[in-house]
């Protein structure tokens, strides 16, 4: 509750007057200090504060639902950084940093979801993506005429389009989201190919 018994008011005098409450009187220029700042900011913190504990019950409780709208963790061949989140219902996007010994790739998807019946939490995806990045050593080879040719060299940049389809599981109680899935891709650039990449994936939903 907020009280303006000890506000004070203070009448700021217009130029060509000399006394503060005629001016005051005839433009109503007052400024009240002391009890009404004490009392905006009182109900700006309050504000505040139930915002930020609706949110974060919000996020609680959604996080040990069956669904979820954040997730961070790793994924698993190559080892990777990924991170989920739901812009729809029904639609996400997924980014994916891999790190290993041949260089750096990234990995962006769109991933379209359905409900599996009779399996809550369950869902399947799919959708389309792209990747980018940079290879310090050579990787990947075939063979013609008996000789073998690299699809990267050391340097090399990457560069394609990739699908993703695979299913995706959030463990009702707990803020565990786990994903198995295959990212068939085709590189635009270099030595055009197609391979499909893919694996497992452990999630800390938020």
């Amino acid at each position: 509750m907020c009280y303006f018994n000890n506000a004070q008011s203070y009448a700021f005098p217009l130029a060509g007057e000399t006394g503060g409450s005629l001016a005051a009187k005839q433009f109503g220029i007052i400024f009240c200090f002391s009890g009404k700042t004490v009392c905006m900011k009182t109900w700006i913190t309050t504000a505040c504060i139930v915002a930020g504990l609706a949110i974060a019950g919000q996020t609680q409780a959604q996080s040990l639902g069956s669904t979820y709208r954040t997730a961070l963790g790793v994924k698993f061949w190559p080892a990777g950084i990924t991170v989920k989140h739901f812009v729809k219902n029904n639609r996400a996007l997924e980014g994916i940093g891999y790190f290993w010994n041949h260089g750096f790739r990234f990995t962006g998807l769109y991933e379209f979801h359905g409900d599996i019946n009779g399996a809550p939490g369950l869902k399947w995806y799919a959708g389309p993506g792209f990747h980018t990045g940079v290879y310090n050593d050579r990787w990947g080879y075939y063979k013609r005429r008996g000789d073998r040719y690299y699809y990267y060299e050391e340097g090399d940049f990457s560069l394609g389009v990739d699908g993703v389809l695979g299913l995706d599981y959030k463990f009702k109680g707990a803020p565990i989201n786990i994903s198995l899935d295959i990212q068939p891709y085709v590189e635009l650039v270099g030595s055009p190919h197609m391979d499909v990449w893919g694996g497992a994936a452990v999630r800390f939903t938020f």
